[in-house]
């Protein structure tokens, strides 16, 4: 299932670190994925047309997700015909399907130009790009190349645009059609997929697989690149080979049609796999610990989950490798440096979680040991923002106290932050009187910004929080911040020129950096683009989405309106927070606001790293207490 917020980071696994299976296209690579302005020598714009025929009966496969779950949706998406798609997937006209449920596609494949392909259209909603469209929507059946060769639109595009889409497919050549080969599916590569298992599945022939790919033995293949696959016969639903889950940890190792690598297998899945394969593995050790336990014991939770780490540490009949050693140290470590607690204990600092100390959502207020405390109830993998919270140390980053597990559900136990998130205090539509003075702003700022230098500078290796927004900066009973809500956050190595790349465009829109949503580039200047957007909020009292809304262009745009055009002083007081009642220093919000503007430019390589920030930040808070004391000496030297 690959909607915006699921997609797994498998892209360019060179770059994420994760494993590679084997057999790769040697002309699939990063052009896939990119969405230059200009032409791309080196992307991909479709199969090229070296087949016997101009047209042919070809193949596509689409997992269902959201919006095209259906035989109409999906048939009408890729441009398929219905009646086609329900006789070859054996369901009705009607029929819907689970979600990530492989569905077979026929079409019409065509030469067009230089490249095979089947074409359909598509209209585009909200603020979507080449990028979203060609690796979520149509899940890399096109690429952003191929949609710019074929719309030529210049800049963005805008909601109602009806684009004309090209989806990769191919016809047999006569060396595949003199072997039998009558027809050419394009497949979607998932996670732990190799050649011979994904031959395997449709009947097909590995060698002649390889050989249709330009591939060898060695050769890599990446998840969510398209792979072609020969058929002898038409490809039918009921024909596929579903290959087995990988064992889990607790299963002793069985005997596989693959070559007999179950044990690599599962190293691969467990480490690369995103989501609930780190939960399950973790519940599986759980699950094993206490059916092994003797009825007559009696121990609290926290002693079953503390020893379940233990169990879980060094599988017995695994040869684990490096990958999965990393993991594992992941998750027997929760127990060495957080506190275990009782999901019992837990109950009694929350009243069993009652409504009045919910705070927002599914975070509770709690009262621990004569501490207040804030217990955030979660589902799903939370290992990741354990592994990266274990590793942190900052007064300006929220800091995780402890850990429970209880019925599916995970309990994360953290400081109190008694004055909520910074959310609640600078919106003007706010009804609690709240109001942040100009120097408690500036502290603001300077915090958030010192907490994210730590993040990018300070941890091995760099830290991206990737999440950055208002609703996730915390403050204390000072009015200090804190930086909240790792969970999206990853590390990345490598100079600053070499970003990696993922379709895993996950975050909230208007703080989102335009390379990262249009290109997935992924580097710590996406946080400064966010900064940037937090500050804009912390000045003017209003969310993003309406900043956006009222300027209709980029948010870099509303700046210029007053940095650089007539009547900068007037236009300044009015885009201020009408709560500041003017009561700010006109030559510190200037600065502040080239400072933001340099965050906001649409080049990450324009923008300031954090180290700057901070260093600009500090002069102006004590400009900013100078001000409030009376000293006005700083505005005539600055």
């Amino acid at each position: 299932m690959r909607p915006l917020f699921l997609i797994p980071v498998f892209s360019l696994a060179l770059f994420c670190g994760f494993p590679l299976n084997l057999g790769q296209q040697p002309y699939i690579g990063l052009g896939t994925v990119a969405c230059p302005r200009k032409g791309n020598s080196k992307s991909i714009r479709g199969y090229t047309c070296n087949g016997l025929a101009h047209s042919c009966q070809a193949y596509l496969t689409f997992r269902s997700q959201p919006l095209y779950y259906s035989v109409s949706t999906i048939s009408a998406l890729l441009g398929s015909d219905p009646s086609q798609l329900s006789e070859i997937n054996s369901v009705s006209l009607n029929a819907t399907f689970a979600a990530n449920h492989l569905v077979i596609v026929p079409v019409n494949c065509s030469c067009a130009s230089d490249y095979y392909q089947t074409n359909t259209t598509y209209t585009v909603h909200n603020t979507e790009t080449y990028f979203l469209i060609a690796n979520n929507t149509f899940q890399g059946l096109s690429t952003c190349q191929a949609l710019m060769d074929q719309n030529d639109i210049p800049g963005d595009l805008f909601p109602g645009t009806k684009l004309k889409v090209p989806l990769r497919c191919a016809c047999p050549t006569k060396n595949q059609t003199d072997k039998g080969v009558k027809y050419l599916l394009s497949y979607l590569v998932d996670p732990g997929d190799s050649v011979s298992v994904i031959s395997e599945r449709f009947g097909a022939l590995t060698d002649l697989t390889l050989e249709s790919n330009s591939l060898s033995y060695q050769d890599f293949i990446y998840p969510y690149t398209t792979l072609l696959v020969p058929l002898q016969h038409e490809p039918n639903i009921t024909r596929i080979v579903v290959s087995p889950p990988p064992p889990s940890p607790s299963s002793p190792p069985s005997s596989s049609t693959s070559g007999g690598s179950s044990n690599k297998t599962w190293i691969y899945a467990v480490v690369g796999a995103v989501g609930g394969l780190v939960l399950i593995s973790f519940l599986l050790g759980i699950l094993v610990f206490c059916k092994r336990r003797p009825r007559s014991e009696k121990k609290d939770d926290s002693a079953i989950v503390s020893e379940s780490f233990e169990a879980t540490e060094k599988p017995e009949g695994k040869k684990v490798g490096e990958e999965s050693e990393t993991l594992l140290e992941i998750i027997s470590g929760i127990a060495q440096t957080f506190k275990v607690y009782g999901f019992k204990e837990l109950q009694r600092a929350t009243d069993n979680f009652n409504s009045s100390c919910c705070i927002k959502g599914s975070v509770y207020r709690a009262m621990i040991n004569g501490d207040l405390a804030a217990i955030k109830k979660m589902d799903g993998d939370v290992s990741k923002e354990i592994a990266i919270l274990s590793k942190v140390n900052h007064s300006n980053v929220i800091r995780l106290s402890g850990v429970s597990f209880n019925e599916g559900h995970w309990y994360l136990v953290y400081e109190y932050a008694a004055n909520g998130s910074l959310t609640d205090w600078i919106y003007v539509n706010n009804l609690d009187g709240k109001f942040l003075t100009w120097s408690q702003r500036m502290q603001i700022a300077l915090d958030v910004a010192t907490g994210l230098d730590y993040l990018h500078s300070f941890t091995s290796p760099p830290l991206i929080h990737k999440d950055l927004k208002s609703d996730n900066i915390l403050l204390d009973t000072d009015l200090r911040a804190k930086i909240a809500n790792l969970g999206l956050a990853r590390s990345v190595e490598g100079e600053d020129d070499q970003f990696p790349v993922t379709r895993h465009i996950v975050g909230t829109r208007g703080y989102m950096a335009p390379e990262y949503l249009e290109n997935g580039i992924i580097s710590t200047k996406q946080d400064v683009y966010a900064f940037g957007a937090v500050m804009l909020e912390t000045l003017s009292g209003k969310e993003v989405a309406a900043i956006h809304s009222e300027d209709q262009g980029s948010l870099s745009d509303v700046l210029s309106v007053i940095l650089d055009g007539d009547r900068g002083e007037e236009k300044l007081r009015d885009f201020m927070d009408p709560c500041l009642n003017g009561n700010f220093p006109l030559e510190l919000a200037v600065f502040v606001l080239r400072m933001i503007d340099n965050c906001l430019k649409k080049d990450p390589a324009s923008r300031p790293a954090m180290h700057e920030i901070v260093s600009s930040l500090s002069a102006t808070l004590n400009s900013s207490l100078a001000w409030v004391s009376g000293d006005l000496s700083f505005s005539r030297s600055s």
